[in-house]
């Protein structure tokens, strides 16, 4: 039979052991890490100080290059400039140089703005008095059947924009097929490539576009009339 003094005793050791044991957990070195009661609960983290206001700037809109722009050097003689030009002429005519490939605008008092084009090929090219019936911008194109006949891959249509062979402005001449028109290969300027239409650059069509009205006489000359005198520059 057990001593009820001696469990008495037993007991007391035992409750005094586990104070004990208790304090020396909580007595470690001082640089131990304290102990955490509800390791569930993080600490938040630092709030930044706030920032001054910056209103939003959108990146500005660049356009695409024109099919002109670093790609092809237009040799200097056909670059627009005013030049000397002796003509009876009224100021505001159009005359297609056709075997020098130049588009003169008369001026008057002598002058003209000339511009390099390219022409009609051998058995395109042709001749007469015409006038601007139509102007357009960045024109739709629809190739006339003989064109399609004649070049059976050809599109049918083609909304306008820069991949249209007419680039960015048309000027139509009178009731024909056939238009002063800008153009995406400005490699051609100078040359006899068109299957009789007019062709300039995209910047020098526009340039001639914003100087013409509806109504404008055009003379075309024959391949056969190349002038002696092409136009000395005046600046």
């Amino acid at each position: 039979m057990i001593n009820l003094e001696t469990l008495k005793t037993y007991s007391r050791a035992v409750a005094f052991g586990a104070v004990a044991v208790t304090a020396i957990a909580f007595a470690g070195p001082a640089k131990a890490a304290p102990v955490q009661l509800f390791p569930f609960f993080q600490p938040l983290p630092p709030i930044a100080a706030p920032q001054p206001y910056q209103p939003y700037q959108a990146t500005p809109y660049q356009a695409a290059p024109s099919e002109d722009q670093d790609v092809i050097e237009t040799p200097a003689r056909f670059r627009r400039q005013t030049v000397s030009y002796a003509t009876r002429e009224a100021p505001g005519t159009i005359i297609i140089d056709t075997p020098n490939t130049y588009l003169y605008l008369v001026l008057g008092n002598g002058q003209a703005i000339r511009y390099g084009i390219g022409v009609g090929r051998d058995g395109f090219t042709w001749s007469g008095v015409q006038s601007v019936t139509r102007k357009a911008e960045w024109p739709a194109w629809t190739p006339p059947p003989k064109m399609i006949a004649r070049q059976p891959y050809l599109p049918r249509h083609m909304a306008g924009g820069p991949g249209n062979p007419l680039g960015a402005r048309a000027m139509y001449l009178g009731g024909t097929i056939y238009r002063i028109h800008g153009t995406n290969a400005p490699e051609t300027i100078g040359k006899q490539v068109s299957s009789g239409c007019i062709r300039l650059t995209n910047d020098d069509v526009s340039d001639l576009y914003s100087r013409v009205n509806v109504g404008t006489k055009v003379i075309v000359l024959p391949m056969t009339e190349r002038r002696a005198d092409l136009g000395a520059a005046t600046r």
